[in-house]
């Protein structure tokens, strides 16, 4: 048996239906995702546990991309910081990382010990 709470949305379609309804009716410059999560009736952290669920993955993801489109698009209209300080809490970098993997070279040296 298992244990915790029962699910808030029991089905993916249920889901749906509360992010269409949040996109529909808030304004496209205030959409966040702690207002998706709001009228959601969730935190962030179970809105990302319901994405490891069996067809919830794809929708949330969807739901994730519009509201970092809008911070992108913001950030390129208005170069704001809290744009940047939002899209970095979404994962998103703006410095280069670079990898770098060294090989150890073995030389023999096939010359006699004495030279003449």
């Amino acid at each position: 048996m298992a244990g915790g709470r029962p699910l808030k949305w029991q089905s993916v379609e249920q889901l749906e239906k509360a992010f269409d309804k949040y996109f529909e009716e808030t304004p496209r410059e205030e959409w966040t995702m702690t207002g998706l999560c709001i009228v959601c009736d969730m935190d962030y952290h179970t809105l990302i546990n319901y994405s490891k669920k069996d067809g919830f993955f794809q929708p949330i993801k969807k739901a994730k991309i519009k509201v970092h489109n809008e911070y992108e698009k913001d950030l390129r209209r208005k170069g704001r910081s809290g744009d940047i300080f939002a899209l970095k809490n979404f994962g998103w970098k703006d410095k280069q990382e670079l990898e770098q993997t060294t090989r150890k070279i073995e030389i023999k040296d096939d010359l006699p010990d004495e030279v003449e």
